[in-house]
């Protein structure tokens, strides 16, 4: 995590070693719903192990909107934000290991060190940037290149999700992913 912190922004060794301090390693299995709808987000996560995925329930059917995995955070980032109820879900789909620090710590941490704060500004604008590229490719891009694009950035999710979410993820109906997965060469 130190390492991974430092390469967004440089911070004083004494400061990162503070605020690391108070992140709690926890151990959740696969299948597990860490936020359903209706609830406050109130830790964020960093990804050791494992992938996860946020999506929202519309009609009964599944709408992946992120995937996560080591190392990055993980959170429903709007409900944690802000502190406001979640509109979606956070859930693991493999067995994953986290470290975690709760709202009101981090608030708290944020206000002691500005290095922190401006840390975390940037992870925000990163954040941001990664999401209006993702709007972008879903609004121009065909079926095809979404799909080539998902395979090139981050080849192991096809191992490690099922063609199901990577399907849902990409906007693409599961027949379409399936032909695009026998047919593309990744």
């Amino acid at each position: 995590m130190k390492e991974f912190l430092l390469n967004i922004h440089k911070i004083k060794n004494v400061v990162l070693n503070e605020y690391i301090s108070h992140w709690k390693e926890i151990s959740v299995p696969k299948k597990t719903t860490m936020t359903v709808q209706g609830e406050t987000q109130k830790y964020l996560y960093f990804v050791l192990e494992g992938v996860q995925k946020s999506y929202y329930l519309k009609d009964d059917k599944e709408h992946i909107i992120s995937f996560s995995f080591a190392p990055s955070f993980s959170t429903i980032p709007e409900s944690f934000l802000t502190q406001t109820p979640s509109k979606c879900y956070l859930e693991t789909i493999t067995d994953s290991r986290f470290l975690r620090i709760s709202y009101k710590k981090h608030q708290q941490l944020m206000l002691e060190y500005r290095e922190i704060e401006t840390l975390f500004r940037k992870i925000t604008e990163f954040f941001l940037v990664e999401m209006v590229e993702r709007h972008y490719q879903l609004m121009s891009h065909d079926i095809e290149s979404r799909f080539v694009l998902l395979t090139k950035k981050y080849p192991f999710l096809i191992n490690m999700v099922s063609n199901k979410d990577l399907a849902s993820y990409l906007r693409i109906d599961s027949t379409n992913f399936s032909k695009l997965l026998n047919r593309v060469k990744i």
